[in-house]
């Protein structure tokens, strides 16, 4: 593997109420320019912190080791969130380095489908109309860019997130059930078009995905969040592996 875009190694964070706590554990995770890491895990395994932490929305406890190595160089992401200024830089880092798609969509409805992907371009301070226009191409949507969002279908609704994710060419991006809402065949295609075209644009990419057999179909390291044996249901501990010899 090449020189890893993002490289987190000891990485713990944890969550705890009066009941319950819950400590999610990474003993090394990198995936490189190009790659792409398929997360799999049962319900209550950690999911969601796992992807908030590499979305710089979740504070990863000390002494913990996360990187991100950009053409730019190298940013320490894990003593970033020691500095008094972390509001301003996470929110900074997010919008120049990363690529988010939701389950959901996420557009803004009061946007055209064009407006709604540039927007990231304009965040970012990072405006290419030629990549935005090939990346519409690529993901069939160029005919539907004066559309707003109420006026599209979900698997169109879709590919625009997927546009609007990797417009600002992001170093990382990141998929939480890209395809949840989805029927089978447009979700294999929405898969593919998102791995092809972060792929061509040089991202590092995550997604989480309950589809075992979707992820199956395509090729990626393959990772997975587990419950570690515990004899107290009050201390819950999930750890990440990669799943090797398994991937696609």
């Amino acid at each position: 593997m090449t020189a890893p875009r993002l490289a987190i190694a000891d990485l713990s964070v944890g969550a705890s109420d009066s009941d319950r706590s819950f400590r999610l554990e990474i003993n090394r995770l990198e995936i490189a320019a190009g790659e792409v890491a398929g997360i799999q895990g049962a319900s209550g395994t950690g999911k969601t912190m796992l992807l908030e932490v590499l979305g710089l929305l979740r504070r990863p406890d000390p002494g913990s080791t996360f990187a991100l190595t950009t053409p730019g160089g190298t940013v320490d992401l894990a003593a970033m969130w020691t500095k008094p200024g972390i509001r301003v830089a996470a929110p900074a880092l997010r919008g120049r380095h990363y690529g988010f798609v939701p389950q959901s969509g996420g557009l803004l409805p009061f946007l055209s489908v064009a407006d709604n992907i540039s927007l990231s371009q304009k965040i970012a301070g990072r405006v290419d109309a030629d990549w935005q226009a090939d990346l519409e191409t690529l993901l069939g949507i160029d005919r539907l860019r004066r559309l707003r969002p109420d006026a599209l279908s979900i698997g169109q609704r879709q590919r625009v997130a997927v546009a609007r994710a990797l417009s600002h060419r992001p170093d990382i991006v990141i998929a939480d059930e890209p395809t949840a809402a989805l029927d089978p065949e447009n979700a294999a295609g929405v898969m593919e078009l998102l791995i092809r075209a972060a792929r061509g644009g040089g991202a590092a990419v995550a997604i989480s995905s309950h589809d075992l057999d979707l992820l199956d179909r395509f090729a990626m390291r393959r990772f997975r969040l587990e419950l570690a044996p515990s004899q107290d249901p009050a201390h819950v501990v999930s750890q990440l592996t990669e799943m090797q010899g398994e991937q696609a």
